[in-house]
């Protein structure tokens, strides 16, 4: 279990990024959602111990996050958002030496390792091609290498699918199914489609605050018998913003779809439809902060 306990950060400026965050996170896949600038990739900076908050606590089972930081290290592993690579290395070479780095100096328990980790990633096949090569869903792939190091018991990964096509993404977002069967997995995103694709629970982030947390599919219930579709045409669209809470509008083939959260029908032209993810998510960016 990952405990974080009224959490904040304020950074030089006034700028603050995290206001009293508190979330219980258990084994399993858990899904950060948020705008950019919500405050994600602080809350995960401070978790992986590399960023200090000005108050709070963050506990991972009985290890004190901001006071034992090597405990930690130990059993973590991490995906920052910006992830470089040495382009004229080999992912073989580069896997091996942060694997020394990480403690595994035995050549032959090193090298079982890295050959495990490189098959896991689906990598094995090009192995011997230099990182520079790689395209951006193979490097997100040997990042989530380089983090399982060690077999960690928490990983956190930060917007890892951002700019994958959707073969890579959803092979990606396979590979960290798989991996949060058994430990704590922290997926850090704003793509609302990844967590409700591959995680058990969630929270949505905003101006720095919990805005709301929970099973994807019991947070739906707050919007479940009063969320409405309608085809428009722009002008429509633009007439009903200033009458109606609408959530948002999409393109479904060819057409210009909207949806209006309301108790009643709005009108003859509407039909009831069951929330998804997104709809929760633009409903929750919609409240008032607290």
């Amino acid at each position: 279990m990952l405990r974080i306990e009224n959490v904040s950060k304020t950074y030089p400026g006034g700028i603050r990024a995290l206001a009293s965050v508190s979330l219980d996170i258990p084994r399993g896949m858990f899904g950060l959602l948020g705008p950019n600038g919500a405050g994600k990739s602080t809350l995960m900076r401070s978790v992986a111990t590399l960023s200090e908050p000005d108050a709070g606590s963050i506990h991972f089972d009985r290890i004190d996050v901001l006071r034992d930081k090597d405990a930690v290290r130990r059993v973590l592993g991490y995906l920052p958002q910006e992830f470089g690579v040495y382009p004229r290395v080999t992912a073989l070479e580069l896997l091996d030496h942060l694997a020394v780095l990480k403690g595994f100096v035995r050549k032959g328990e090193r090298r079982e390792l890295v050959d495990r980790l490189l098959r896991v990633a689906n990598l094995w096949d090009v192995r011997k091609r230099k990182l520079g090569t790689f395209s951006s869903g193979m490097r997100q792939r040997f990042g989530i290498a380089q983090a399982l190091i060690g077999d960690p018991r928490l990983v956190i990964v930060d917007e890892p699918t951002a700019g994958l096509d959707p073969e890579e993404r959803n092979r990606f977002l396979g590979l960290l199914s798989e991996i949060g069967e058994d430990v704590v997995v922290v997926l850090s995103t704003h793509i609302v489609d990844d967590v409700s694709d591959v995680c058990q629970g969630m929270a949505i982030l905003a101006g720095g605050q919990v805005r709301c947390q929970g099973e994807p599919r019991a947070a739906l219930e707050s919007l479940k018998g009063s969320l409405w579709s309608k085809s428009v045409t722009r002008e429509e669209l633009a007439a009903l913003r200033t009458s109606h809470a609408v959530l948002g509008s999409r393109w479904h083939a060819g057409r210009l779809v909207v949806h209006v959260v309301s108790a009643a029908r709005p009108d003859a032209g509407f039909e009831a439809v069951a929330p998804d993810l997104q709809d929760l998510y633009f409903h929750t960016l919609r409240q008032p902060a607290a």
